[in-house]
């Protein structure tokens, strides 16, 4: 017995965490695909209907700006926050003295909630309390800066704030990924007399290509599930203005009582995601056996 306790006990302590990931997980993500496939509204049904709710979901204005805002967020968010980084790192990379308070400050950021981020921005963003008022209280009575109320601006506080909380984190990684490039071959492009921005560009930068390719995919990861700072930055407003994909699938599942149309959104959710991580999971397993 003691014998059989010794061989088994890893698989006894892994049992409850791994039943529980089956049933919670996956468990519940095979539910929300059958879910998707019936004419369930506000209970559930369980008879499949096929794809009545995708047309319902296409067919919908709603999620029709919630797809256009995730493109328009994801596209600036990512791209800025991954030049933004790369830059930031660039300049810490030339060992400047103030280097660990300075990264320090750019990492903070991070370490805050979403919703505590959200609400910050809310507040400097507020044309009655915010930027506006305090650079009107300078004497400057003609400035205007209200793209939190704006409909047409509004999902582009979204994406300041989000550079804002994230371009701290690509920052440390492009800054480990300039530290771990072989510094013989650096030296080698000075001595052949380099200038240092084609040793960045044509030597270090290249290089990094495993680096950002891991920049990308978080930061594709936290646009497409972003929730919590829409939320508490404009509430998916003005109207549904800067609604995303996660913001509408919680709006039809405990708003609207439209649980068909929450499953099928985020069953959309899910396929992109699997679009994005399992190409990047085929290359890294395909780089180990080779």
């Amino acid at each position: 017995m003691t014998k059989w306790l010794q061989d088994h006990m890893p698989k006894l302590v892994l049992a409850p965490s791994f039943i529980a990931i089956l049933v919670f997980v996956y468990g519940f993500i095979a539910w929300t695909a059958w879910v998707s496939l019936t004419r369930s509204r506000l209970l559930p049904k369980y008879e499949v209907e096929g794809f009545f709710q995708y047309g319902r979901l296409f067919a919908s204005p709603r999620w029709d700006t919630a797809l256009n805002n995730l493109f328009i967020f994801g596209l600036l968010f990512i791209v800025v926050a991954m030049i933004l980084g790369l830059v930031l790192a660039i300049l810490l990379d030339q060992n400047i003295r103030t280097e660990g308070a300075i990264r320090t400050i750019y990492l903070y950021p991070m370490a805050l909630s979403m919703i505590v981020t959200g609400t910050a921005w809310k507040w400097i963003l507020n044309p009655g309390l915010g930027l506006q008022a305090t650079v009107r209280g300078w004497g400057f009575e003609d400035f205007t800066f209200d793209w939190l109320i704006d409909p047409d601006k509004a999902i582009y506080t979204v994406v300041l704030a989000a550079i804002w909380q994230s371009s701290g984190f690509v920052m440390a990684l492009f800054l480990a990924g300039l530290r771990s490039v072989d510094t013989e071959i650096i030296r080698a492009a000075q001595v052949d007399g380099i200038p240092t921005w084609r040793v960045y560009t044509a030597i270090i930068i290249p290089s990094m290509a495993p680096i950002f390719l891991s920049a990308f995919i978080v930061l594709s990861h936290l646009a497409i599930k972003s929730f919590d700072l829409v939320i508490a930055l404009t509430g998916g407003g003005p109207g549904y203005a800067t609604d995303l994909p996660a913001t509408y699938m919680y709006t039809m599942a405990f708003s609207r009582g439209d649980i068909g149309q929450a499953a099928s959104s985020a069953m959309i959710m899910m396929m992109v995601v699997f679009t994005i991580v399992v190409p990047y999971l085929y290359s890294e397993l395909r780089s180990k056996d080779d």
